[in-house]
């Protein structure tokens, strides 16, 4: 019998750096929560990876998060994943289905789960989270039922490369609750564009997810490119 597991996709509400360590890593200070737009990921006896509906820079190597969450815990599983969230987004994506692989053995260590990325010990859980140091040290917080308008453009923002861009920036804090806003816009200025293109069809000021592409608003606004969520409790099963 196969298993299937859902791997909700983490929107970041804010994000604040408050620091950086001796080893390069950023601390932060972040409220995130889990929404249904979520990956599916089928667990099947054998050893391989399925990547389905994904863009075609996800690797399918050992360096894709799936195999090296199986890897981390020590066991081997051939994995369907059925991808719904867009890749290079902020949504946390590749950190959802790495969580996945973690529930679905059982493991829920956060030090353990940070190896594999800073999101990745909140989508273990999901719900909604203050999430703070390198994405380990978690306080999980009462659930709001919430529903966001997101607009995805289709840029690609390398996370790695927004953060070099904060540091090189000085560390700019950002006008509203994401302070990897303005770095993220050094690093791909066209999605000021975007930006501006939700928040004339909302009215609202539209946040930068995480390190981006997607902009979101609070609300539910059906558009030309909109994708409307809802918030979940925790991370579900189908």
């Amino acid at each position: 019998m196969a298993d299937v597991l859902l791997a909700p996709a983490k929107l970041t509400r804010s994000l604040r750096i408050v620091g950086t360590r001796e080893d390069g890593y950023h601390l932060l200070d972040a409220e995130m929560v889990s929404i249904d737009l979520a990956d599916e990921l089928t667990f099947e006896a054998g050893d391989g990876l399925d990547l389905r509906n994904a863009a075609p820079d996800v690797p399918v190597d050992d360096t894709n998060l799936v195999r090296r969450a199986l890897v981390l815990v020590g066991r081997t599983a051939y994995v369907r994943v059925d991808k719904h969230i867009p890749s290079g987004a902020g949504l946390g994506g590749g950190s959802a289905d790495a969580a996945a692989v973690l529930r679905w053995a059982g493991v829920e260590d956060p030090d353990l789960a940070v190896r594999l990325g800073a999101d990745v010990p909140f989508c273990v859980r999901g719900g909604r989270a203050r999430v703070r140091g390198i994405g380990d040290d978690l306080e999980h917080l009462a659930y709001e039922d919430r529903t966001y308008t997101l607009l995805t453009p289709p840029v690609h923002c390398s996370t790695a490369a927004v953060y070099e861009a904060w540091d090189r920036l000085g560390g700019p804090t950002g006008i509203g609750p994401n302070d990897l806003e303005p770095a993220a816009l050094h690093v791909a200025p066209e999605l000021a564009r975007w930006r501006d293109r939700l928040g004339d069809a909302t009215g609202g000021a539209p946040v930068l997810a995480g390190s981006g592409a997607t902009w979101f608003v609070e609300g539910t606004h059906p558009g030309e490119g909109h994708v409307v969520v809802r918030t979940v409790p925790a991370a579900i099963e189908p």
